[in-house]
This record gives structure tokens, sequence and C-alpha cells, in this order.
């Protein structure tokens, strides 16, 4: 005599809910805490221009109210924070319509990052303590990041999501990296000692070390680690019959 089973345990189908749920916020979670040093940063630097107390000692080279570094620090801010949500597969999923417009925003941001970051670089002294290939790096990656969004929107308008995507992650990690130079300048500094040409590689493997990082997520298959499922093939008469092994 068989005993007849009751339904499932609504503590374990929860705990199962709970950690899909959960799935998906490490990456976002963890992107959110990179950003936060440039994202102060740059918001005691907006207080200081404003008039506010002088957190940072004076920098010369922005003297007045500098519209470059203002929209710099504003589009990062905006970037940052609205390119964290759509790492959330599951939000993206169910909200599509919030994707599209959120992506639009995101795209003007990102260029609005970019375009900045290239009229500072250009127009602007140079930082003290930084030299020449800190300046041609940020040529380089600067173009990287307007080419990976541009790539990634015209991607999206002729529906090739898996490109849009991965152009996408490829722009958000080059945009990102200000977090990531926070720690590669101080562990380069305490490791291989300070200097122009030492503190310009730290900087440039902020940028390699993001890149990085998104190739492997890309190749992983979602933006959050996850692998891709494989798409269901449709039913066919003439295939296997009902019953059989996947």
């Amino acid at each position: 005599m068989t005993r007849q089973q009751g339904p499932a345990s609504p503590t374990a189908g929860q705990g199962r809910g709970g950690s899909v749920r959960r799935a998906g916020w490490p990456v976002p979670a963890g992107l959110l805490a990179l950003s936060l040093i440039p994202l102060t940063a740059g918001a005691l630097r907006l207080v200081q221009l404003a008039g506010g107390p002088e957190i940072f000692p004076a920098d010369g080279r922005f003297a007045g109210f500098p519209a470059a570094l203002v929209v710099h620090i504003l589009g990062a801010a905006v970037y940052v924070l609205v390119g964290v949500v759509q790492f959330l597969p599951r939000f993206r999923r169910r909200h599509l319509t919030w994707h599209r417009r959120s992506g639009r925003v995101l795209a003007v941001a990102g260029l609005l990052v970019a375009g900045s970051a290239l009229w500072l670089t250009l127009f602007y002294a140079p930082q003290p303590g930084t030299g020449d290939l800190l300046f041609v790096l940020r040529l380089v990656f600067v173009s990287a990041m307007v080419a990976s969004l541009v790539l990634g929107v015209t991607a999206a308008r002729r529906r090739d999501l898996a490109a849009h995507r991965a152009w996408m992650i490829r722009a958000y990690a080059i945009g990102l990296a200000a977090g990531t130079q926070a720690f590669t300048d101080g562990i380069g500094g305490a490791v291989f000692g300070t200097g122009v040409l030492r503190g310009d590689l730290a900087k440039g493997a902020g940028w390699v070390i993001n890149l990085a990082v998104a190739e492997w997520a890309i190749r992983r298959g979602t933006p959050s680690g996850g692998r891709r499922r494989p798409r269901q093939q449709p039913a066919s008469h003439e295939t296997e019959p009902q019953g059989a092994p996947a």
C-alpha cells in the first residue's frame, strides 16, 4: 500500500524560489559597491564646485564651474545606476518596456560620459602625477566605449539581442573602470611603488580587468553569470514519441 503524497512543502518551494530570486542580485550588488567610490567622490566634488566646503584639495584645472566636469559626474551617476538594473535578468524580462526606455537613457548617458571624458582629456591640463601613457589610454578606451554603445544600439535596432547585450556589457565595463582603478592604484602603488609610469599602468589595468571580466560574463551566457538556457524546439509529429527521454 503506497502512501499518498501531499502537496509540496511551501517552505521548500519558497526556498527554491527565494534562491532563484536572489541569484540575480550578487552581480548588480557588486557593481553598485564598485561604483560607490567614484560616485561619492563625484558628488563631493560637485558640492565643492557649488560653493560648499573644500573636502578635496583645490584643483586649479577646474576653476569656476566647468561644464564638462559637471556633465561627466552627473552622466556617470545616471549611467552606473540605471545600468546596474539592466543586470537583473528576471526584472528585465518582466519589464520589457522599462528596459527599452531605460536603455535609451543609458545610451545617452554613456555617450555624455564618454564625450565629456574626451573633452576633459583633450582640453584640460593633465592630472598631476599622470603621463603621456594615460593620455593615450584614455583616448583609446573612450573611443572604445563610444564604439561599443553605437554598436550595441545598432544591434538592438536590428533585433540582434546577443550582439546588443555583448556590446552594452563592454561599454558598461569601460565606464565602470574608475571604481576598479581605485583598487589598482592602491595595490599597484603598494606592490610596485609610485611613479608616473607605474601610476599610468595601474590605471590602465583597471580598464583591462573590467573588459576581461566582461568578456568572461559574455561567454558564460548572461550578464549575471548564469548559463544561457537552450531554446526549446517546437513539437513535431515526426520526432520522438511522447515519453522518450530528452
